[in-house]
């Protein structure tokens, strides 16, 4: 494992599902500007490198107009559930060895660099090195690990868990508003009269 770089990030994008109810995988969401979003909103907020996990679009990149610089992986079990993917972006970040990961799902569109920065911040800050936005009372993403967490959460992220399970027993993970900056709310349908 190379060595650490310390209070450096990676940012994951999670955007390897099928995007049923969305009608097509989400990372191809408005001809890739979730995706743009997502990448930007890491990059800007602190993360380096960021990583995109590709699954339903299957293992060729070019199924998909991604940012120039960023890196990506083909998650091949993306099928069996979220915990694959969830897997797969704690591999990403322990061969970049950085000590935290950001993971954000692409369908989170209002997420932005200030968000990301924000979190990034509290969970440097946390002795945990726990920290995850929160959104009217109610626990959304990003969410920031540090690496001391990272073989647990692959223990219990499985099927369609992922790192919630972990998470949300720890009494160290610090919840950050984000209200003024964002909704939070994740698009699982495209908007009536939406190409």
């Amino acid at each position: 494992m190379p060595p650490i770089a310390p209070l450096t990030c990676t940012g994951i994008v999670l955007a390897a599902g099928a995007g049923r109810r969305y009608g097509k995988p989400k990372v191809l969401a408005e001809n890739g500007a979730w995706l743009r979003n997502a990448v930007g909103a890491l990059r800007e907020g602190g993360c380096d490198p960021v990583v995109v996990l590709l699954g339903a679009t299957g293992p060729d990149p070019a199924t998909v107009d991604l940012p120039p610089g960023v890196e990506w992986r083909w998650v091949a079990d993306w099928a069996s559930g979220l915990g694959a993917t969830v897997r797969a972006g704690l591999r990403a970040a322990a061969d970049a060895g950085t000590e935290f990961v950001a993971f954000l799902p692409v369908d989170i569109p209002d997420i932005d660099a200030e968000v990301v920065a924000r979190v990034l911040a509290a969970a440097r800050a946390n002795e945990s090195g726990l920290a995850r936005a929160v959104f009217h009372n109610t626990p959304g993403h990003p969410t920031v690990i540090k690496n001391k967490h990272w073989e647990a959460i692959s223990a219990v992220a499985v099927g369609d868990r992922g790192g919630g399970s972990y998470l949300g027993t720890r009494q160290d993970m610090v919840c950050v508003t984000c209200d003024d900056l964002a909704t939070g709310t994740d698009r699982d349908f495209p908007e009536v009269g939406a190409q």
